[in-house]
């Protein structure tokens, strides 16, 4: 190998590394915006369940219907 082809791969090296730095960073905010969605779906959801339902509603699933 000459001088010019080590340049080289070690610039790629070099790309390459900073290319899955920022992929994985990427991935990490993805997530963190997944889960904050997912909360406030959540947190929705309990907001808006009506508290006046007896309190043995959904406890059970007929699978023979």
């Amino acid at each position: 190998m000459d001088v010019n082809q080590i340049a080289g791969l070690a610039t790629s090296m070099a790309e390459t590394g900073t290319r899955h730095e920022v992929g994985m960073t990427m991935l990490k905010r993805a997530q963190d915006i997944a889960k904050d969605h997912s909360t406030q779906l959540i947190e929705s959801v309990k907001a808006s369940s009506p508290p006046n339902l007896p309190p043995h509603l959904g406890n059970r699933i007929n699978t023979t219907a």
